[in-house]
C-alpha cells in the first residue's frame, strides 16, 4: 500500500480522487489548503502527491517551491492538477521538477494509472548501483549525479530520464521508450513533459548539456566521445 497526499480545495474532486486511490489498495489523505502542506507531508512521509494550483492559504505553485526546497520532501513525486487557463503555471511546475500534470476535468481512471507509473518508476529508481562515463558519475542506489566529482542536484524524474539515457550511450532512446521507462506510459501520448524534462535536464548540466543529443524525427541519445557507459550491477 502506498500513502498518496491530495491537496485540492474541491471537496467533490478530493472525494472522488480518494475514491479510487482506495480501490487501487492504497491509502489517501485529503488537505484543502497549501498552508498545510509541508507539516503534514512532514508528518505523514507520502509516497506521492497529487497537488492542484488553485488553493486557499498558499497556492500550488509556491507549495511546490516549498516541498521542492526542502531536502526531506524534494524527492517526493508530484502530479499537478491546473485548469486549462494555466498553461504558463503547468509549464513552470514541470520546469522546476513536477513530475506530471493533469488539466481539469479530468478521467480518475487516467489518473490512477498515472500514480500507478510513477510510483513503479520511482521504487525502481534504487535497485540499480551506478553507471559511469567519461566525467559523469550516476550512483542510482543513493540517487546522486556528478560531473567532474562535482555533485548536480536533479530531481527524481530529471534523474530517472538521465540514467536511462546513460545505460547505452550508443543507442537513440525513441520518444515512445522514454516515456514508457521514464514515466510508465504505454503508448506515445500526446504530452510534451519529456521535451520540458529533457530542456531542464541540459540546463541544470550547464555546458556538459550538449551530450543529451537531439536526434530528429526519433527521440534523444547521450552521445559523448568516452567509452561506452559501463552499468555496476547492484
Amino acid at each position: 500500500m502506498s500513502k498518496i497526499l491530495v491537496v485540492d480545495d474541491e471537496p467533490d474532486i478530493s472525494e472522488l480522487i480518494s475514491l479510487h486511490m482506495l480501490r487501487e489498495g492504497h491509502e489517501c489523505l485529503c488537505l484543502m489548503n497549501g498552508l498545510e502542506v509541508m507539516p503534514a507531508t512532514l508528518e505523514h512521509q507520502p509516497d506521492l502527491i497529487v497537488l492542484d494550483l488553485m488553493l486557499p492559504g498558499l497556492d500550488g505553485m509556491s507549495t511546490f517551491k516549498r516541498l521542492r526546497a526542502d531536502s526531506r520532501t524534494r524527492n517526493i513525486p508530484v502530479i499537478m492538477l491546473t485548469a486549462k487557463t494555466q498553461t504558463t503555471d503547468r509549464i513552470n511546475g514541470l520546469e522546476l521538477g513536477a513530475d506530471d500534470y493533469l488539466t481539469k476535468p479530468f478521467s480518475p481512471r487516467e489518473l490512477a494509472l498515472r500514480i500507478t507509473a510513477i510510483l513503479r518508476r520511482t521504487k525502481k529508481v534504487t535497485h540499480i548501483s551506478e553507471v559511469k562515463t567519461g566525467d559523469f558519475h550516476l550512483d542510482r542506489k543513493n540517487m546522486k549525479f556528478f560531473h567532474k566529482g562535482q555533485p548536480i542536484d536533479l530531481t527524481t524524474t530529471e534523474f530517472k530520464l538521465l540514467a536511462v539515457l546513460m545505460e547505452n550511450t550508443s543507442a537513440v532512446h525513441t520518444r515512445a521508450d522514454l516515456l514508457r521507462e521514464v514515466w510508465g506510459y504505454s503508448d506515445d501520448v500526446a504530452t510534451r513533459t519529456l521535451d520540458t524534462h529533457i530542456k531542464r535536464l541540459r540546463e541544470k548540466l550547464g555546458e556538459a548539456g550538449k551530450h543529451v543529443v537531439t536526434v530528429r524525427g526519433t527521440g534523444y541519445q547521450f552521445c559523448m566521445d568516452a567509452p561506452t557507459a559501463v552499468a555496476v550491477a547492484a
